[in-house]
């Protein structure tokens, strides 16, 4: 997936259910920063290591936190998201759900919102579970979420390593350490599963989302992710259509001081495209009019329909350029009598029509 343009650039089997494993930490983060961004805790707000998280990371990946010991939210945070750490995940759940069961419950509360229809959530952390999946697709819509909504906080996702109880371990993400010098997100597996990744890079101006699930060994789920970024940022150019904006059209208006209005572009539009693409790019405007004043400016009331040769390639929102006051008594008695006339017009037309099939149908009898 391109971030700047929301364009997919390759799937296969986006929208198949699988274990998620440690990449559910990823919606344990968003729900963390989502409470950090609003002021409801900070950094340095501080959650206990309960019995139930403590045991959770026995045998498996953990922070190697102290049974009963209060930390800091920061320190949590880089427990579960770089050291993968299933009591500090737990901790976190917690905290801020009052159980995991209840905290399940918010993530997928939370996972409907932003529209991961394919996934379910059972726990903070990504224990084996058939109940428990995620998608592809959803992975990377939620990946995207977390990148543009919490910039303050997408840091913790690039931190190579983190010594906690003077213990040191290193982030298994491996796009941190390889050419495609990525920045962060989670990698997950299971023991009898196959090994996840959501990661992110950016190359010039262009950031990447990239999603494997399923691969065979924690090798194959590198060798794939770098061959989808390295594919993926050498095989397609930004095309900069539109700026923010831009008028690209009018909108009938029903009785109002002026009979039209501008439509302007929201932001700028940018079209994603393999290099070297020579399909012709055109546009249609869509909307459902004559639009009724008075009309305020502002108001998204089209869309712009661009296609690349016949495959429709972006849908974007067109908002009024200005406002159209309610017109005068005699502009609207005109537009009124307009309106009717067509009524009166389309009432002919449907008449002739229907006798003209009755005709046809007893000429056949």
């Amino acid at each position: 997936m391109d971030v700047g343009t929301g364009a997919v650039l390759f799937d296969k089997a986006a929208d198949e259910p699988t274990a998620p494993a440690s990449v559910v930490k990823l919606m344990t983060a968003e729900l963390v920063f989502r409470d950090l961004k609003s002021g409801k805790i900070t950094l340095d707000t501080q959650f206990p290591i309960s019995e139930h998280a403590w045991k959770t990371a026995r045998g498996g990946a953990s922070m190697f936190a102290r049974l009963g010991a209060n930390i800091r939210v920061e320190d949590l945070l880089r427990g579960m998201i770089v050291q993968s750490g299933a009591d500090a995940a737990v901790a976190l759940a917690e905290g801020l759900g009052g159980s995991e069961e209840s905290f399940a419950g918010m993530m997928n509360k939370r996972a409907a919102e932003l529209g991961m229809s394919r996934s379910h959530f059972v726990d903070s952390w990504g224990a084996a579970n058939p109940a428990q999946t995620v998608s592809a697709r959803d992975l990377a819509r939620l990946a995207e979420h977390v990148i543009k909504t919490y910039p303050e906080y997408y840091h913790f996702f690039g931190e190579k390593e983190f010594t906690w109880s003077k213990i040191r371990q290193v982030n298994r993400n491996p796009i941190l350490f390889n050419e495609v010098n990525g920045d962060g997100l989670k990698v997950g597996n299971l023991p009898d599963g196959g090994f996840n990744l959501v990661g992110s890079a950016v190359n010039g101006d262009r950031r990447l989302i990239v999603v494997v699930l399923d691969a065979k060994t924690a090798k194959d789920r590198a060798e794939e992710a770098r061959k989808l970024f390295n594919w993926g940022f050498r095989g397609f150019e930004v095309k900069e259509l539109l700026a923010s904006d831009e008028q690209v059209g009018v909108a009938k208006v029903y009785g109002g001081a002026k009979s039209e209005a501008p439509l302007l572009t929201t932001a700028p539009v940018r079209l994603m495209a393999s290099r070297g693409s020579t399909d012709k790019i055109t546009g249609r405007i869509v909307y459902t009019g004559p639009l009724l004043a008075p009309v305020a400016a502002g108001t998204v009331v089209a869309r712009l329909k661009i296609f690349s040769g016949s495959t429709l390639a972006m849908d974007v929102p067109l908002k009024t350029g200005e406002a159209v006051e309610l017109g005068d008594l005699s502009q609207r008695a005109k537009d009124a009598a307009f309106e009717l006339g067509l009524q009166i017009f389309h009432k002919t037309l449907s008449s002739g029509f229907k006798s003209a099939k009755k005709a046809a149908t007893n000429a056949t009898q």
